[in-house]
């Protein structure tokens, strides 16, 4: 298992009370880090990985807000102040939902802007909020885009696929506006991971049909996803800014 050294560091992972976002916030505290796990709803969920991460010797708060609402995020950010001081090291902007998988012709606004809000707008507001916060030349931000950013989405998944498209172009944006500081973005595109999210809004029958899409003949699991993000906050991804690490096992390949 890859090994980094985050001591000292301090890490907020939103929606990380399961799935990926769960794996990353444990792999964080394995390798040194102190971590705020925020969730939405799972609270049991969320409590259980603190539980799990104070365990490995780590500061650990669980953080209810729903981050694609301002005034939760800004209570969210003075909250981690609160619990771990001043600033921020690491920001990975996990929060993500498909909310429901509705073809363009019936899909009903509310979920369009709900889409949009979780998605999207969840980063865009986590990340404004952390750049005073972050330190000149050590500071990381990891955005959670997807592989259907690149192909579209699977059925009933087209604004999805063009919510995490907007985060793909926006983590590009946002490298740039932050070089001067030695701030890094990157991103990293899962493909089909099974985590809850698939277990709500996929069925057996197209999970199967996603592995046999995939060149290594399965579909993922969230530890899969760990090790990218890890290097991408470590000192030596210093000169990577505005990437997106493709993790699909050959469902897309450059």
């Amino acid at each position: 298992m890859m090994h980094v050294d985050l001591s000292g560091k301090r890490a907020l992972v939103t929606g990380s009370s399961t799935g990926i976002g769960r794996a990353i916030a444990l792999a964080l505290a394995r390798n040194g880090a102190d971590v705020a796990v925020n969730y939405c709803s799972s609270r049991d969920a969320a409590e259980e990985a603190a539980s799990q991460i104070r365990g490995m010797g780590r500061r650990c708060v669980a953080m209810r807000a729903d981050v694609s609402q301002k005034p939760e995020v800004q209570r969210l950010f003075a909250e981690v102040e609160a619990a771990f001081g001043p600033g921020l090291d690491i920001l990975v902007n996990n929060a993500g939902s498909l909310v429901s998988r509705e073809p363009t012709a019936v899909m009903r606004e509310e979920t369009f802007d709900r889409v949009i809000a979780v998605n999207f707008k969840s980063a865009f507001l986590c990340s404004q909020a952390v750049i005073p916060r972050l330190a000149d030349r050590t500071g990381r931000v990891v955005n959670l885009t997807s592989v259907a950013a690149r192909n579209g989405g699977g059925p009933g998944a087209g604004v999805y696929a063009a919510s995490k498209a907007a985060v793909s172009c926006f983590t590009k944006n946002l490298a740039k506006e932050l070089a001067p500081r030695g701030i890094t973005v990157n991103a990293i595109a899962p493909g089909v991971i099974t985590t809850p999210f698939h277990e709500k809004f996929s069925s057996p029958e197209l999970m199967a049909r996603f592995a046999a899409g995939t060149p290594l003949g399965h579909n993922g699991v969230a530890e899969d996803c760990v090790g990218a993000v890890l290097f991408l906050v470590s000192p030596e991804a210093s000169f990577i800014t505005g990437e997106t690490i493709e993790i699909n096992g050959g469902m897309l390949m450059d």
